[in-house]
């Protein structure tokens, strides 16, 4: 019998670093992004091709995804949010790209200075020439489960969104809790929900932020639900430069704990994970989020 298995996309690099004081130098990046590999990680958000003057922590999009080390068996994505972002990511040969769409109107005129129908207008044409291009597109429906600005975001708001989302053909699509508000039964609906509206095959994608410390249940309620693939970020980093508050990402060796335990494979080293938080906390000069660097393995080794 076939031991059950989840895949974690590390995130740190891009979501990781977007929102920290500290700006590391491309060669951390590039650090960071091969201690990923390192442990286990074959799908790695490295950057983002947004405005430099509004995100400057990732000014060095370009430079750093030309520069990372190519794995065959490692893909590469790039955040975007326009076609002149994708423009971008595709001369620097991304492997994938991720758009986003702000499930809220003010939200996504505060992250993309547009609102929700136009930034739709928008991806599906990022969507379309990312696919013609032969590059993987994945579509991320921010604010998903809550808005910083405008509260709860109803089931029926989500489903009109995701229709929107549907009809652009995406290769995957994912579910965003950009401001860490979900707990497990909101996963299972909403998870459901999209699952009955995406078509047979394409995958639902999750992403967790651990904001009020329900990201690891949340991460359980996920698998029970048939996500394929969650994200995470290596020593729990992140958060969003334009939602109030939004906090790190639920952190990666938290996962890779969780699920050893459970028996749930997830092909990374829980080692190598915990060492680069180690190394990417000296970097940052804070101490990050993560439990397992504070309270350890268990059984300890």
């Amino acid at each position: 019998m076939t031991s059950p298995s989840i895949q974690i996309l590390e995130t740190a690099p891009r979501d990781g670093l977007q929102n920290e004081d500290t700006v590391l130098s491309t060669a951390d990046k590039i650090e960071l992004v091969e201690r990923a590999v390192a442990a286990g990680a074959r799908r790695i958000e490295v950057t983002s091709f947004v405005n430099p003057q509004r995100v400057p922590q990732v000014a060095d999009a370009d430079e750093l995804m030309r520069q990372v080390p190519r794995h065959p068996e490692v893909n590469y994505a790039g955040l975007v949010l326009n076609r002149r972002g994708l423009e971008r990511a595709m001369a620097a040969e991304v492997d994938e790209i991720d758009v986003v769409v702000v499930a809220t109107d003010t939200f996504c005129g505060r992250n993309q200075g547009m609102t929700t129908a136009q930034a739709c207008d928008e991806a599906a044409g990022v969507v379309q020439e990312a696919r013609e291009a032969g590059v993987l597109a994945t579509v991320t429906v921010a604010a998903a489960f809550g808005c910083p600005f405008e509260g709860e975001v109803s089931e029926a708001r989500l489903t009109e969104v995701l229709r929107r989302v549907v009809e652009m053909g995406p290769d995957e699509v994912a579910l965003a809790d950009t401001i860490g508000v979900a707990v497990p039964t909101d996963v299972t609906t909403r998870v459901g929900l999209a699952r009955g509206l995406v078509p047979a095959g394409t995958p639902v994608r999750l992403h967790l932020h651990d904001t009020r410390h329900t990201g690891v249940a949340n991460a359980v309620a996920a698998l029970d639900a048939g996500v394929a693939t969650l994200d995470a970020s290596i020593g729990g980093t992140g958060g969003c430069p334009f939602a109030p508050a939004a906090t790190g990402n639920v952190a990666t060796e938290d996962l890779i704990y969780l699920f050893d335990r459970m028996g749930v494979d997830t092909g990374l080293d829980l080692d190598v994970v915990t060492s680069a938080t180690a190394w990417l906390q000296d970097r940052l000069g804070k101490t990050l989020p993560g439990a397992l660097l504070r309270a350890g393995a268990f059984p300890p080794n």
